[in-house]
């Protein structure tokens, strides 16, 4: 995450000041944070916390040891930095190091206490001090939680004690979506946001408590805003995408992360902006664009120890192959470097690879490919620290084994191990983004019903696959078609209007999009 230089100034009221917002494309937004640190040390700490509401914690940290080698006691400069090692929404913890910056401060709790100059200041100290004090995460996470709503509640007044309340509920279903505490969360975040229209934290903690395709009107207001707030954070631009791709806003998706992934296009590596700008394009239709996004960043993917990117590139891949559907793309031979990787993007690997051999008519090679997803499903998935992805490679070995089944002219059996492979998915909690489950079973078990001639059966698994993946192509032409086919004539009309306006910008020869055009046409 790279933040523009030079960074200007950041709105911020702290000790009675307001410093002005300069150019806007470095804007980070605008927080009050009263403290007692020095006044040289202000303008670096307020930039830490505003850096810190958007995730950009390397940047954050920075700015916040700035502070501290201005004003050496400035205690809360020190909680900032140890905030930055604690990601709530991704579950992950940096113990032993934000231990360590605490005890740059001071050696014990008890001594750190006494620097801080204020009862507010010492409520924020104690908070941090049981986030990183003893026992399991989930339990100090908990805790953690418990003591920011307490100081909410002490001191009404302070958004930033409410933001970061907000921010701890978040983290307390070690990243598996909790609907009742997101909803809870939001509410919090709403209310920071009301207050003040430019607070970056209250903008992102509603997209994240919302960034589901049930709940995701809530947060399009949040959404639309965020970007303008901090566009000086990559991903504010890209977190605005949360809520898009949840409500199949592909236009929006794509600008976001075209933005998100900076200038030079060049240098883009595979990662979590690229990723979810790959799928954006292969929903608009334009899968050149697609591919040419995958021969950009693979040359960027690193070494070996850059394991996430390799990550990504591999479910780019997956993606692009099942939603372009361009089987026999040279993509498939790319070699690309598995060693070490989570069970979740392999198999996700697999499938597309296994999923397009069948389609091209390579039955040994899906066959290999589904012993291979096989071996995944019955792996642990104690790698991916989004647990909620558990069942995935259960899910997707469920779905090339009923394909291969259905290419075998066994319908029936493949249709069973379709039904259990979306009773999988249903139990898994909402996603948000591009789906795991690289081809939705939904979607697929009505392309297969269609196939077969169960118009009416396949049109309620299309609907349900849209209704978890809101304005999906693949799933909006199927729906289309069964409609059609079952002569529902006016949900066939609208899925085709709608498909029409997502493939408003498609490459010429996108399969179906003839179809769309003739189906779609005004009447005369």
């Amino acid at each position: 995450m790279r933040i523009r230089r030079p960074l200007g100034l950041i709105g911020f009221l702290a000790l009675g000041a307001v410093a002005p917002l300069m150019a806007q494309q470095d804007r980070l937004g605008t927080i009050s944070f009263p403290n007692s640190g020095a006044r040289a040390a202000q303008r670096p700490f307020i930039r830490g916390v505003l850096l810190l509401h958007s995730f950009e914690y390397g940047d954050a940290a920075a700015a916040f040891r700035e502070a501290q080698s201005i004003d050496s006691g400035f205690a809360l400069a020190y909680w900032g930095e140890a905030m930055t090692l604690t990601h709530p929404v991704w579950n992950d913890q940096s113990l032993d190091s934000a231990r360590a910056v605490l005890g740059r401060l001071a050696p014990t709790p008890e001594a750190r206490r006494t620097r801080a100059r204020t009862p507010r200041e010492r409520g924020y100290l104690d908070a941090v001090e049981i986030l990183y004090g003893d026992g399991p995460k989930a339990k100090r996470d908990t805790l953690y939680s418990a003591a920011m709503g307490r100081l909410s509640a002490a001191y009404p007044n302070d958004l930033e004690a409410e933001a970061f309340y907000a921010l701890s509920l978040l983290g307390l279903s070690q990243a598996t979506r909790n609907i009742p505490t997101y909803m809870r969360a939001g509410a919090i975040a709403e209310d920071v946001f009301l207050k003040n229209p430019d607070h970056p934290g209250a903008a992102h903690y509603i997209i994240h408590a919302f960034d589901d395709p049930i709940h995701a009107p809530l947060g399009l207001r949040a959404a639309r805003a965020y970007g303008k707030i901090a566009p000086g954070a990559d991903h504010a631009r890209h977190m605005t995408s949360h809520i898009f791709v949840a409500m199949g806003m592909w236009d929006e998706t794509v600008a976001a992360n075209e933005a998100a992934s900076g200038p030079n296009r060049a240098a883009w590596a595979p990662g979590h902006y690229t990723a979810w700008l790959a799928y954006g394009y292969a929903q608009q239709g334009r899968r050149d664009d697609a591919r040419r996004l995958l021969e950009t960043t693979r040359p960027n993917v690193g070494d070996a120890t850059r394991p996430g990117r390799r990550a990504y590139l591999l479910s780019m891949r997956a993606h692009y192959l099942v939603d372009t559907e361009r089987w026999s793309d040279s993509i498939i031979a790319w070699p690309l470097d598995t060693a070490g990787l989570g069970a979740v993007p392999l198999a996700m690997d697999a499938f597309a690879r296994g999923y397009a051999a069948l389609r091209r008519g390579d039955r040994p090679a899906a066959d290999s490919l589904l012993q291979a997803l096989g071996t995944l499903a019955g792996r642990p998935v104690v790698e991916d620290r989004y647990s909620g992805n558990s069942h995935v490679p259960a899910i997707l070995e469920k779905e090339l084994r009923a394909s291969i089944r259905d290419a075998a002219g066994a319908t029936d059996e493949a249709v069973t191990l379709l039904r259990e492979a979306s009773s999988l998915e249903e139990a898994q909690p909402l996603e948000f983004g591009p789906p795991d489950v690289v081809k939705p079973t939904h979607e697929l078990l009505g392309e297969l019903l269609l196939a077969r001639g169960r118009a009416a059966e396949a049109q309620q698994e299309f609907t349900r696959a849209l209704a978890l993946t809101p304005r999906r192509a693949l799933s909006l032409l199927g729906l289309a078609r069964a409609a059609t086919a079952a002569g529902d004539t006016a949900v066939a009309a609208q899925a085709w209007a709608d498909l029409r306006s997502v493939w408003r910008a498609a490459d010429a020869g996108v399969p179906g999009l003839a179809e769309v055009t003739r189906q779609s046409a005004p009447a005369r």
